[in-house]
């Protein structure tokens, strides 16, 4: 039931943002608000369990990319930078301005969980000494891989251009990490 419920709390919150009652995620799911209060006693709690469900999958996701022994060191950062948020619906920049607004507390663990990619930094580290990324600037390196992979949080852009959140951050990370120029002949 819990699933259910953060399933449409994310369906909710994309479809009319984060100003709803709980009567409205009550209605949405078919449920009395009895027993939406039974699993959760707030909203507050829902968007918190969210941001920790999500946290945990990336976190959990990324460290078997890590763990993976048959994955080459390029194919591990390749990897770990397109592990897609469990909810990423809810990762948008609209949803994340009200949260800013409404919710403080909780926007400020999600701007934090966005913009903190130790894993990926230790990956890019071990790539500069071993010669498969450039030796250039690592804050830099990190600062171009969080934000342009923060870019899909503009969720509106991309589906103005038919193109998915998944899809863009493939493209991205290739683009990152093999450039924008064809490889001559």
């Amino acid at each position: 039931m819990q699933e259910r419920i953060l399933e449409a709390f994310v369906e909710e919150v994309h479809e009319n943002g984060l100003k709803f009652t709980m009567d409205d995620l009550a209605k949405r799911l078919a449920i009395s608000k009895r027993t939406l209060y039974e699993n959760f006693s707030s909203k507050t709690l829902i968007l918190e369990t969210l941001i920790e469900r999500t946290n945990d999958d990336m976190i959990q996701k990324t460290e078997e990319i890590i763990q993976n022994n048959e994955l080459t060191l390029l194919e591990k950062i390749k990897q770990s930078i397109r592990v897609m948020p469990l909810y990423y619906k809810f990762y948008d920049l609209r949803i994340l301005d009200q949260m800013k607004k409404y919710y403080p507390e909780q926007w400020k663990r999600v701007h934090a969980d966005l913009n903190d990619w130790s894993p990926i930094r230790t990956l890019i580290q071990e790539g500069i000494r071993e010669g498969v990324i450039v030796n250039k600037n690592e804050a830099l390196i990190m600062k171009l891989i969080i934000d342009s992979v923060n870019l899909t949080l503009d969720q509106r852009f991309f589906l103005d251009n038919s193109v998915t959140v998944e899809e863009a951050t493939y493209s991205i990370v290739d683009i990152l990490l093999f450039g924008l120029v064809e490889k001559q002949k």
